[in-house]
């Protein structure tokens, strides 16, 4: 049941529209979102709360992992901080599965100088999707976050304009947030993965829940090694694939 009387889906796309007064082409910030939910519903998450506005958002890429409906083309996503209103009669065409996105779709999921070509977003978009369904691999029973009644996956999870790659859940009820590079991993995804672990400490866990993080990388270099030597609750995985081969009889 919703904490309040409205989802989250009705209260943003409507009230919240309401409220704004919102005009064609009028601009309105991921902030002033916050905001109105903070005065006037102030029980709701944060993280609930940005997710909505990715699915919501026609445009946005990371709406396909939260179940995104025709009746969700709300609003634009102008960046990451910023919206107006959907017109479809000037707008692309909204996003509902993998495969609809354009490269402009994915401006806010982007790290600076992490994912040198299209291809190689691909492949880490195919690494991300195969560890959401296999986590056990990383730790037993690690179960991949969701929140069925409010429609959110712990895929490219939102966290203030910028996305998780997989936030999980432990058999001792920890968040878990799991960060992949493709290619190698430097210290410098130390700091972003600690990022996301204080966001969810803070706006997402429940006083006294545990976070943890993980690092999956082709190679761990020797100075993200260094790095996370000093902190006692990321843990570093390096990834192998392989190919086998099956004789077809003519």
């Amino acid at each position: 049941m919703p904490i309040y009387s409205k989802s989250v889906r009705s209260l943003m796309g409507e009230d919240m529209i309401a409220s704004f007064a919102l005009n064609p082409g009028q601009t309105f910030t991921r902030l002033q979102v916050l905001d109105w939910f903070a005065a006037n519903y102030p029980k709701i998450k944060k993280s609930t709360i940005t997710a909505h506005l990715s699915t919501l958002s026609a445009n946005a890429a990371s709406r396909v992992h939260h179940n995104a409906r025709p009746e969700d083309d709300r609003f634009f996503q102008i960046d990451s901080a910023h919206f107006r209103l959907y017109d479809p009669s000037k707008d692309p065409a909204p996003i509902y599965k993998a495969g609809d996105e354009t490269p402009q779709s994915h401006f806010a999921e982007i790290e600076p100088d992490t994912r040198s070509s299209s291809d190689e977003f691909a492949y880490e978009t195919d690494l991300r999707n195969y560890l959401a369904k296999n986590l056990s691999i990383i730790e037993p029973k690690l179960k991949l976050f969701a929140d069925p009644e409010e429609g959110i996956t712990g895929i490219e999870f939102p966290v203030g304009g910028r996305f998780i790659d997989i936030l999980a859940v432990s058999t001792e009820n920890e968040y878990v947030v799991i960060e992949l590079k493709v290619s190698r991993g430097y210290d410098r995804v130390v700091g972003q993965l600690l990022r996301y672990m204080a966001w969810i400490s803070k706006y997402q866990a429940t006083p006294g829940q545990k976070v943890r993080g993980v690092i999956v990388a082709r190679e761990i270099s020797e100075d993200l090694l260094l790095a996370c030597s000093w902190i006692p609750h990321v843990r570093l995985f390096e990834y192998q694939m392989s190919l086998a081969l099956k004789s077809v009889s003519l």
